[in-house]
């Protein structure tokens, strides 16, 4: 069993003691830097498609711009968030947030932040298409109501909002600079349009990206360590060869499978960190998942403690949820109590879970079709789907695997009737809103990733009135109240829970380890050991 613990400060795991995977600790940071590095040279896993997020996002490209654009609110490395290009927000009337912007914020042209720039940056965030469309989907209007003022009337109560303006939704770009650019914005041979600590420096499409610190930065408190920034990117193979010989000087790790390598490494240092990331089997239309008595049965049967062993080396967590504790951004005592309290997805199946799992199959009768659970054929899913297959016979339920292109599997997403062919989707999911409102709402009553068609008008009364309540109190417990019903019919199935890593060349330390790498400046505390 890992322990993990969201809270827990300046825990890393060095490569000069031998790995030990039982003692796995989360941290949110890695130690303070002593001093300033002049430059770093960093992995990516892969190239970024655009550096405009409202095109295209994904990690390799938050990693990048979270040192570069700036949102209205900033998360932290403890995965908490505060007022950052809003100085403050309030809200009027439950429907009504009022945001007052801060003072003397530039872009990297120099040219101030206006409230017209801000008022056009959330319109073209909200976009039929663009990649943050989905977080204004309650929202009614977005106007200037001062010179320093923007207001946001909802069409109905959303407590996710100031959560997503801590995201990619609440970017604020310098509209002289990205409008005229049109479609070029964010490719290669293109400046930034952003606020941020660092500035867009070059991008030579399939061969680097620079960043480099911006002297002029307008918050003269933050004090940025690192000077320049070279982001390049590799196959896990080939990462793993570049940060044991010295050829790069860090990474935030996306593969499990490179951590022992690099952990064996005394030249490194590896740091685990609190993550919303889980993988889960994801139940389809198909029909073999339609009720719940089959996932409950399967949800006790599933060896959790064994598919974190052989699927991730030990590198995981058994989790009885599909969101992991990266997402308790307020209210973590409640939500730990709530999970600890969380029953049907154990650790390690008891004869008494294969007994009451078995008893839910004989009420299902005898001629249930197979099981069908789609594989990709990558190592990790191989070993999950295999072990999905063995936890289902061992309750006597028929159950195959259906293996397809990666072309394919990607495509389940989006394509119905190629996931008619299989019955559960094993794959890794997290979120970047540290809120559970922002996975829960997967359950609603024909939610476009309730693929199983999981219906409860008391599940969604509660989700309803939780992204209705502005209380974090309040909406933590309701919010608990959600994740144990969730659970209890087994809407989707957890597996186990997946840290963020981060490893570092022996000269670097102060870089954040959480998931808080997608929106916080990172290279501002990244510097030199003592």
């Amino acid at each position: 069993m890992l322990a993990l613990t969201a809270c827990s400060k300046n825990s890393t795991t060095d490569a000069s003691d031998p790995v030990k995977v039982p003692q796995l600790t989360l941290t949110d940071t890695t130690p303070k830097a002593a001093g300033p590095v002049d430059s770093v040279r960093w992995l990516l896993a892969k190239e970024p498609k655009s550096l405009d997020l409202d095109v295209k996002s994904g990690n390799d490209s938050n990693a990048v711009l979270a040192n570069v654009c700036e949102r209205l609110f900033q998360t932290q490395p403890d995965l908490t968030m505060r007022p950052h290009l809003a100085e403050t927000a309030t809200y009027a009337d439950p429907k009504t947030l009022v945001l007052k912007l801060r003072a003397g914020v530039t872009f990297h042209d120099g040219s101030p932040m206006t409230v017209d720039d801000v008022v056009w940056s959330l319109q073209r965030h909200a976009a039929d298409g663009n990649n943050e469309s989905d977080e204004f989907e309650r929202v009614q209007s977005i106007e200037r109501t001062g010179d320093t003022e923007v207001t946001i009337r909802l069409k109905e109560p959303d407590a996710l909002l100031t959560k997503a303006l801590a995201g990619n939704a609440g970017i604020v770009l310098d509209r002289e600079q990205a409008e005229p650019a049109g479609k070029d914005y964010g490719t290669p041979g293109h400046g930034d349009a952003c606020s941020g600590p660092y500035k867009l420096k070059e991008w030579k499409a399939g061969s680097q990206i620079s960043v480099e610190r911006y002297d002029a930065y307008w918050d003269k408190n933050v004090k940025p360590l690192t000077r320049t920034a070279t982001f390049t990117w590799a196959d896990e193979n080939a990462m793993v060869n570049s940060m044991t010989t010295g050829a790069a000087d860090g990474t935030f790790l996306d593969s499990m499978s490179a951590v022992t390598p690099l952990v064996a490494n005394k030249q490194l240092t590896v740091a685990y960190g609190s993550s919303s990331r889980t993988w889960t089997l994801i139940p389809t239309e198909r029909g073999g998942m339609k009720d719940a008595r089959a996932r409950r049965a399967l949800s006790l049967a599933l060896d959790r403690t064994g598919i974190a062993k052989s699927a991730f080396g030990g590198l995981a967590q058994p989790w009885k949820t599909p969101l992991g504790p990266g997402a308790w951004g307020y209210e973590k005592a409640t939500f730990q109590a709530g999970y600890d309290a969380l029953q049907g997805a154990p650790a390690r199946p008891t004869t008494a879970d294969l007994d009451a799992a078995k008893k839910l199959v004989a009420e299902l009768g005898p001629n249930q079709p197979a099981i069908v659970v789609a594989n990709d054929g990558t190592p990790t899913r191989n070993l999950i789907a295999n072990a999905t297959v063995d936890a289902a016979k061992k309750i006597g339920l028929k159950a195959e695997i259906k293996t397809m292109s990666g072309a394919d599997f990607a495509s389940l997403y989006t394509d119905v009737g190629l996931r008619k062919q299989v019955d559960l989707v094993p794959d890794d999911w997290w979120i970047s809103k540290s809120d559970p409102a922002g996975f829960y709402d997967n359950g609603l009553t024909g939610s476009s990733n309730n693929w199983v068609g999981y219906s409860s008008p008391d599940y969604d009364k509660v989700i309803d009135e939780a992204l209705r309540t502005g209380d974090d109190p309040a909406r933590a417990k309701l919010l608990v109240d959600a994740e144990r019903r969730f659970t209890a019919d087994a809407v989707w199935l957890p597996l186990v829970q997946i840290p963020s890593v981060v490893v570092l060349s022996g000269k670097l330390t102060g870089a954040p380890a959480s998931m808080s790498i997608i929106a916080y400046p990172w290279l501002v505390d990244l510097g030199a050991k003592g």
